[in-house]
């Protein structure tokens, strides 16, 4: 008799390959649309500009930041992490304004040790406070293959999503004096480097440097969003290769708090808003709303 879990498992690979085809469909090209941050060598752009690749050893890390900046959008990039003993390492995927104050929207994927697997960290700052912390496993391997990882970000929400999948949900409830990222524009940054002072159990398991260069892989980015006129506090016109504007006023539907519920349930490891011992004076204002 086939499983629940099994066809569950059928369904959201087919949910991956489904999003891999349609996000290639409207993929843009990085020798166009990003610039490198640091790393030298350790960045390199294939495949006339569809693949780019990030390295880390003992000296550096690298790193690469958008063209554009955005406010509110919906951005995705499909990953490739660093297979077997990545432990110390740090891979990352966000949304940042720059400043004292500034905004961020972060994907972190901490490394671990062989046969271990990736902890995907998420954090949310508004207005330089961040603090907001839920991390999660992931349902798949994702060192074997490319997944789509995306931040939709509009005035209401932000929803992180994995293959399409929604796992988390920040709503803007500024009503009740909860600091929401809507004010300041954002690049989209990546970048691969050593954090083995706390990335993998706490910092008590280190880099293991005989196993470098340490490599990412990156394909298939999409920014779907308002890009911020120069010289400008506000945007133009929006970028969108298949002028889908559905982010501006995307939530979740039952469907889709029927599988961030699931996500939640079964693979996160850490929610901030049930750490007791943390908030000794009460949990934030936003812990005590609705979830989704």
């Amino acid at each position: 008799m086939v499983s629940l879990a099994s066809i569950r498992a059928s369904f959201l690979l087919q949910i991956s390959i489904i999003a891999s085809l349609l996000l290639a469909a409207c993929a843009g090209n990085f020798y166009q649309d990003v610039d490198q941050t640091f790393g030298n060598e350790r960045f390199k752009i294939l495949e006339g500009g569809q693949l780019l690749t990030l390295s880390l050893d003992k000296l550096s890390g690298s790193g690469f930041q958008s063209r554009n900046e955005y406010l509110f959008g919906r951005f995705d990039m499909q990953l490739k992490l660093i297979p077997g003993n990545s432990a110390g390492t740090v891979t990352t995927f966000y949304l940042s304004s720059q400043g004292a104050g500034h905004d961020e929207i972060d994907f972190e994927f901490l490394g671990n040790s062989s046969g271990q697997p990736y902890t995907l960290h998420t954090n949310i700052y508004a207005q330089g406070k961040g603090d907001k912390e839920q991390r999660f496993r992931l349902w798949f391997d994702p060192t074997t293959s490319f997944h789509t990882y995306s931040i939709v970000w509009n005035s209401q929400r932000i929803i992180f999503l994995v293959d399409n999948i929604p796992l988390r949900v920040f709503n803007n409830q500024e009503s009740i004096g909860v600091p929401f990222p809507k004010n300041q524009a954002m690049r989209v940054y990546c970048s691969l480097w050593n954090a083995d002072d706390w990335a993998t159990q706490g910092g008590l398991v280190k880099t293991d440097w005989t196993n470098a260069p340490f490599t990412v892989s990156y394909r298939n980015f999409n920014a779907n969003g308002c890009v911020k006129v120069p010289g400008s506090s506000t945007c133009g016109s929006t970028n969108s290769l298949n002028n889908d504007q559905a982010w501006q006023t995307q939530g979740l539907d039952a469907k889709g708090r029927n599988r961030i519920r699931w996500v939640q349930q079964k693979f996160m490891i850490y929610n901030y808003c049930t750490d007791a011992p943390r908030f000794p004076q009460g949990f934030p204002s936003e812990c005590k709303g609705s979830r989704f």
